[in-house]
């Protein structure tokens, strides 16, 4: 199947590569030039605007884009809604907004252009393992484009799960659970790590152990044991967590549907803190017991 890959980034990148792998005809672009030359290389076709894309494909055409979510993927929708023409397809396969992708969908549908979302996990194992997919968007698109996303998937790991938006909103719950996993994880290690009853556990063993047959075992562990293999101590990494928005959108849909969430809440929260190099809030509070208890203080 013929189809271009607009952003080439790790993700977008790695996905052409597995899909040339698969027999599909890829058509790339990117702002970096370096990037389109390094696919290029592996059999890919180059475009050199967004022009040169919709040119190089046969209709009906599909395009996928890989960039970030918001503007990027606002400003790349309107340069390539011109050129586009009825029964074409895009698809958004970052993490979009599925409010945003509702609403692109509907005004692309105007022009009867089809807007595909696709929710997608793996990161950078994604082109060895292949990529959970969680597909928006109308039958007759999702259909046409199977090819492609089971290219991409591996066994099982594909599904079309409702119309346009839904395929970003389950990836939005998918990276709410994500925040929670990962905070459950570094609590324990660093548990583990300030233990002064048994100052030399060593965490590369115990995550490994709990590979094999523990009810916590996981894909999330298993790349914690390849951390603590590298460095148990961690020591070149600073503690600062960015957000990409996910958590955020998770933590607002769950207060709009009333549904409790708390796990997901304080793992986004956690986040915030860890950018703090010195929280006034904590000040606050050591303030506070200084002053009704006279607690100890240190002072900077």
């Amino acid at each position: 199947m013929q189809l271009a890959m607009i952003g080439l980034g790790r993700m977008g990148g790695n996905m052409v590569e597995r899909l040339m792998r698969h027999g599909h005809q890829l058509v790339v672009f990117d702002f970096s030039a370096e990037a389109v030359g390094r696919y290029q290389k592996l059999g890919a076709t180059p475009a050199a605007d967004l022009a040169a894309v919709v040119k190089s494909l046969r209709t009906p055409r599909v395009i996928w884009i890989m960039v970030p979510a918001g503007k990027p993927v606002d400003d790349t929708i309107a340069a390539l809604r011109p050129l586009l023409s009825p029964g074409d397809i895009i698809i958004d396969g970052g993490n979009s907004n599925f409010h945003d992708t509702i609403r692109r969908g509907q005004e692309l549908a105007a022009g009867r252009i089809e807007l595909v979302d696709s929710g997608t996990s793996g990161g950078i194992w994604g082109l060895e393992n292949g990529y959970c997919l969680m597909v928006g968007g109308s039958d007759t698109a999702v259909k046409h484009c199977e090819p492609v996303f089971t290219a991409l998937a591996p066994e099982a790991g594909y599904a079309h799960v409702g119309p346009t938006g839904s395929g970003h909103y389950v990836k939005m719950v998918h990276n709410g659970i994500e925040y929670g996993l990962l905070q459950a994880y570094a609590e324990g290690y660093e548990i583990l790590h300030a233990s002064k009853q048994f100052p030399s556990l060593d965490l590369a063993q115990i995550s490994e152990v709990w590979q094999h047959g523990s009810v916590v075992r996981s894909w999330l562990n298993e790349l914690a044991a390849s951390a603590f293999a590298k460095d148990a101590s961690l020591a070149d990494l600073k503690g600062w967590v960015a957000d990409s928005g996910e958590g955020r959108w998770t933590v607002q849909e769950a207060i709009d549907l009333d549904v409790p969430a708390p796990v997901i809440t304080l793992s986004l929260q956690t986040r915030f803190r860890s950018r703090q190099t010195d929280s006034f809030g904590a000040k606050v509070i050591a303030a506070l017991r200084n002053e009704f208890g006279g607690h100890a203080v240190k002072h900077s």
